[in-house]
């Protein structure tokens, strides 16, 4: 293939495949926790962390990895000790982080808010050899965490009083869960964009829910879901010279609507199928409640 031809290609499809696999392995904790936005928020906060890369000329992906954890510790922080005016703390940390980055950049030598296009809605050209290395070693450790203890972060997702009486560490799970999403957030960055990272964490999750309600296999569809956008979008931003991140966000909606649609007519065809296999003799007082067989396919 004649995209296979150039370095840049390579290096760019490397990234896109990582960030497929990385933001939806850990949205589908974030969005059992009803935290879907909190990719946005670290988004916002990595900003200062890119600014600083300019200014101290360090590589701007691992800045925004230190500034981004920073971030997500303190959002945890603020979500178990600020209960009544948390939202207000939040609002400073996301806006103060966006206005950080915008300074910090300026004040860089030759810096201009030009520098951050790139990192706010993605870029093939600017993926580098380093880049490319960072983005392995972050990804590495969002696979590890995120399928190495999917139990254990899938039972405090489910129920943190649950999970605290079985004995496990509510607290450092919490914590692991947003630190790893900052750490995906950096992963994405240069791909998909810090404005745009968040829709790759939560649509393909969304999506890979219309079809099952299993664990293992919202899982799995998320990531196929993940893999399959960004490569068809930064396939297509190639081939028609489109912004990547909002390419791979458009394609990722795309397959939500597409998979909705498919789903209502799945689902009528396996109530059929199960009223068929009713017995004829069985009053309608027998059969399952609905709310118990859906929470029978959960559990299974």
């Amino acid at each position: 293939m004649e995209i296979l031809d150039y370095a840049f290609m390579q290096r760019a499809l490397l990234a896109a495949v990582l960030v497929g696999v990385t933001a939806p392995a850990v949205g589908i904790y974030l969005v059992q926790r009803r935290q879907a936005l909190m990719g946005d928020g670290i988004g916002h906060v990595a900003m200062t962390g890119v600014g600083l890369g300019f200014l101290l000329s360090w590589s701007p992906i691992w800045m925004a990895t230190l500034v981004s954890v920073l971030g997500a510790v303190f959002m945890e922080l603020v979500r178990w000790y600020a209960r009544t005016r948390g939202d207000i703390a939040l609002a400073m940390l996301f806006y103060g982080g966006m206005a950080g980055g915008v300074m910090f950049i300026n004040l860089a030598p030759g810096g201009s808010t030009t520098n951050l296009s790139s990192f706010l809605f993605g870029s093939l050209s600017t993926v580098s050899e380093s880049d490319v290395t960072a983005i392995c070693l972050l990804a590495a450790f969002v696979v590890l965490i995120t399928v190495g203890l999917r139990r254990q972060l899938f039972a405090v997702s489910q129920d943190e009083e649950f999970a605290r009486v079985t004995g496990l560490p509510v607290r450092f799970l919490n914590l692991l869960t947003a630190v790893t999403a900052a750490v995906t957030v950096s992963v994405a960055m240069r791909v998909v964009g810090l404005l745009l990272v968040s829709a790759l964490m939560v649509v393909p999750v969304a999506a890979a829910q219309q079809l099952t309600r299993s664990f293992a296999a919202t899982f799995a569809i998320a990531v196929a879901i993940g893999v399959s956008v960004t490569i068809g979008g930064t396939v297509t931003s190639y081939y028609q010279d489109v912004p990547p991140g909002a390419t791979i966000v458009l394609l990722t909606i795309a397959a939500f609507i597409a998979l909705t649609a498919l789903a209502a007519p799945l689902a009528r065809r396996r109530a059929r199928a199960l009223a068929a296999d009713r017995p004829g003799g069985d009053p309608a007082e027998c059969a399952i409640p609905a709310g118990r067989e859906a929470a029978d396919e959960v559990g299974a």
